[in-house]
């Protein structure tokens, strides 16, 4: 427990001083998203020293005995999908940033009012929503994300809606499934153990928590489809 509060007391530096770097980074919605990645590095970097928590990321295999395996029909030409992930701690939103270029999050609006770092998350161009708003929200996000995807963005989200604790399947939200159906993007699952070793509260246990990429599924897979392949090696 004492690696833990130190690796609390540490990050708390860490997001301080990080702070005025971020505050001069909003100039630029490029030079905040790279520091913003930097700031998500650090805080891993610092996690590992201190708690021994490392992490692997492991990839669908792209051949099967030697020979390629044959297109499903769900890739798209222009490489465009929806990423959607388990939710377990703030390594896997950390890895995420770092493995798939140009990823953008999809966040509770009252994350855009922290100081400084809601700004900078704004200007980096993640996605808010109002959960309050319903279907009437769906319409406006469908536009706001299409046009984020248009220029070369990829969408990341967490369909659980919040983290979960290990061994815990919560609902997917519709959400998904509409912007899937009505950007006519296949899903890609991903799944984590994160929350084995870096848990949402309680205390940080060493080791190597694991993030998987599933095979990709099309643009109507159901959510028990979605749910099963992000589920398959999650915790």
């Amino acid at each position: 427990m004492l690696r833990t509060i130190i690796f609390k007391i540490a990050s708390a530096i860490h997001f301080i001083l990080w702070a005025p770097i971020l505050f001069i980074g909003l100039i630029d919605a490029k030079l905040c998203r790279f520091l913003v990645v930097s700031c998500a590095r650090g805080l891993v970097f610092l996690a590992r020293i201190i708690c021994g928590i490392k992490y692997a990321v492991h990839f669908p295999p792209t051949e099967e005995n030697g020979v390629p395996m044959l297109p499903n029909g769900n890739h798209r030409l222009d490489g465009k999908a929806i990423v959607a992930s388990k939710h377990m701690s703030l390594l896997e939103i950390a890895v995420l940033s770092f493995k798939i270029p140009n990823a953008f999050f999809i966040c509770k609006r009252e994350i855009m009012w922290i100081p400084i770092y809601g700004w900078a998350f704004w200007r980096m161009g993640l996605q808010p929503v109002n959960r309050s708003r319903g279907k009437t929200n769906l319409k406006k996000l469908e536009h706001d994300v299409a046009k984020k995807i248009m220029d070369g963005r990829t969408l990341v989200i967490f369909p659980e809606g919040t983290r979960v604790k290990p061994g815990t399947r919560a609902p997917l939200r519709r959400g998904l499934l509409f912007l899937a159906h009505e950007l006519k993007l296949p899903i890609l699952p991903v799944g984590t153990d994160a929350g084995l070793y870096w848990p949402k509260r309680g205390k940080m246990t060493p080791g190597t928590a694991n993030v998987y990429f599933e095979p990709m599924l099309p643009c109507n897979a159901t959510l028990e489809e979605i749910s099963e392949a992000i589920n398959r090696h999650s915790a």
